[in-house]
């Protein structure tokens, strides 16, 4: 197999048709079809099924496909290392965040990293799943839960607390709840989807709650900013972290006194970026912009 081919394959599988891995490649559609039955005809197996809606790899092509992610990926990241300057932090990195974080806390703080780094360019990936970092998706990670792989280093950043809000509006229409209990008669915003971008951002459901059922919210959404834009226009009570209310000054923290659950923000960043300057930079801008040492 020679890498020509193999970049070409890859370049295919990620596409899903000829035509699309020619327009990335700069080759024509013909020469992407006669390089990959080349291959095909190397390892005497196929490795896409042809169809008029485009190619789906065979398994032997996923298992391929696999293996040849994986290769470039730790040639990339060993680019990477290489060529990034021993004395100074440049090059471009790759972060990715909750979409309710990185657009209500990091956007608006990244300029002061920029001015302070001129020399590193950022690729920001907004994406409440959890994308793979060993397979190069990114380079570094601000999580609200501590990585699960075990091959990830994590720096621990900050706890923030879920408190509760409401609007002024919707305090003078429907009133201050004093408790727990009063929220039967009110109506709740909660996060409606398959991905929280958070732990427990529903947990006021359920609080209070000891017989398994489960308060109703009048609002779903799958987005904490949503959330955050529900709440202040009055439409409902809901919790969402400090960073996502902080865009709306005027909320009103309802039940102070109930115990409410904080999440846990790490950095985190393969073993392979250990000694990367730009991942240690960033590691220090996102502790100082939080009031943490180091």
């Amino acid at each position: 197999m020679d890498w020509d081919k193999l970049r070409i394959f890859h370049a295919v599988a990620e596409a899903g048709s000829f035509t699309h891995a020619g327009e990335v490649l700069n080759l024509s559609q013909s020469a992407v079809s006669r390089q990959i039955s080349a291959l095909e005809d190397v390892l005497q197996v196929p490795l896409f099924h042809r169809h008029a809606r485009g190619l789906i790899l065979t398994e032997q092509g996923e298992t391929l496909n696999q293996t040849v992610r994986e290769v470039f990926s730790k040639l990339e990241m060993t680019q990477t290392l290489l060529t990034e300057s021993k004395e100074k932090a440049a090059g471009r990195l790759r972060v990715t965040t909750t979409t309710g974080f990185g657009s209500c806390w990091l956007m608006p703080r990244l300029h002061r990293f920029m001015e302070q780094n001129p020399e590193i360019a950022i690729t920001m990936i907004l994406e409440d799943n959890d994308l793979d970092l060993g397979m190069r998706e990114a380079d570094v990670a601000v999580r609200m839960h501590a990585p699960r792989q075990p091959d990830l280093i994590q720096r621990h950043l900050a706890d923030f607390p879920l408190p509760v809000y409401a609007a002024p509006s919707y305090i003078e229409s429907y009133g201050m709840p004093a408790s727990l209990d009063d929220l039967a008669a009110h109506k709740l915003v909660a996060f409606g989807g398959y991905h929280p971008p958070v732990p427990h951002i529903n947990w006021l459901l359920e609080a209070g709650l000891n017989d398994g059922t489960r308060r109703a919210a009048r609002l779903e959404v799958n987005s904490m900013a949503a959330m955050a834009d529900a709440i202040a226009s009055g439409l409902g009570i809901g919790s969402i972290p400090g960073y996502a209310a902080a865009e709306y000054p005027n909320l009103v923290k309802i039940l102070p006194d109930i115990q409410h659950p904080a999440v846990e923000a790490f950095f985190v960043y393969p073993e392979e970026l250990r000694s990367s300057k730009r991942v240690a930079v960033f590691r220090d801008f996102l502790t100082s912009e939080m009031g943490l040492r180091g």
